[in-house]
């Protein structure tokens, strides 16, 4: 079983004003601490562009790259994304990493709001994906779009039109297909074939539910704790791990609790929910109780 990291997980985030930012040298150190051999690379700015320089940090906290996270405008006919996922690309092919995993971006910071599409932009998306499935493919990489609350792709009905408009796999994220209203484990059982990657959140279910209400924005809920520990919250994690592994996936696991920092923490800070998360992980993965 395949585990890894995201810097997500330590308040690391691509969203202006989103919190606190640590620096790479703790959340990667802390990530060898957690028993981690791999990692997501994090937003733009946070390690290295320059292929060399990447791959030094990373080999020298002993961490392989498993792929990046790239919020992309998709949806508006007059632009390209191509060009936009050219420089996460060369750092995939330098670092070693495999996927790119995409997130349908409005085009505005943050996750808090977003519009809708006509049938027109839905098009345009959908053909995009594609496109940047084949860019990928070309340079070995494998493309995966990932449902994200506050993206063009967040609720039931926006994945199955992605499923049935496309033919990119998915990053199955358990915490945001749930906050969107797709239950994770109905997913997982019912399109095993599509599922190349997975993102693996818990979820405080009664905070998601004020998100999906109105009530609280997504970082709003996110800095109240949303995200739990793996295995403390109401995502059933075991049963999503077992039938992805009954259905033969052997991709990454990548913990992704996100967090946002006030400051910088003292003790052990956001290391100790990924402690508990490996714990939990590990136990699953033995077939013990967890």
């Amino acid at each position: 079983m395949k585990i890894a990291g995201a810097p997500i997980s330590w308040g690391v985030c691509e969203v202006p004003g989103w919190g606190y930012q640590l620096d790479p040298e703790r959340v990667l150190s802390e990530m060898g601490q957690a028993g981690l051999s791999a990692t997501e690379l994090g937003p733009e700015g946070f390690l290295p562009a320059e292929p060399g320089e990447l791959t030094a940090v990373l080999n020298r906290h002993g961490l392989s790259c498993v792929g990046s996270f790239a919020p992309v405008v998709l949806h508006d006919a007059g632009h390209d994304p191509v060009p936009d996922v050219t420089g996460v690309l060369d750092s995939l092919v330098a670092a070693g990493g495999s996927m790119l995993v995409l997130a349908a971006a409005t085009g505005t910071d943050g996750y808090d709001s977003r519009p809708d599409l006509d049938d027109d932009q839905w098009s345009t998306l959908l053909t995009n994906l594609d496109r940047l499935a084949a860019a990928a493919a070309e340079r070995g990489i494998t493309a995966v779009l990932h449902p994200h609350v506050g993206t063009l792709a967040e609720t039931g009905e926006e994945v199955a039109r992605v499923l049935a408009g496309s033919t990119i796999s998915l990053c199955l994220d358990t915490g945001h297909l749930l906050i969107g209203g797709t239950d994770p484990l109905q997913l997982a059982r019912a399109v095993p074939g599509r599922i190349a990657h997975t993102h693996l959140k818990d979820v405080d279910a009664a905070l998601a539910a004020r998100v999906q209400s109105g009530e609280l924005t997504y970082t709003e809920a996110v800095a109240q704790g949303m995200y739990t520990p793996l295995g403390t919250g109401d995502v059933d994690i075991a049963g999503i791990v077992a039938t992805l592994r009954d259905n033969g996936f052997d991709g990454w696991f990548v913990l992704e609790q996100d967090t946002i920092l006030d400051g910088e923490p003292s003790g052990q800070g956001p290391l100790r929910d990924v402690l508990a998360s490996v714990a939990y992980l590990q136990k699953v993965a033995g077939g013990v109780p967890a």
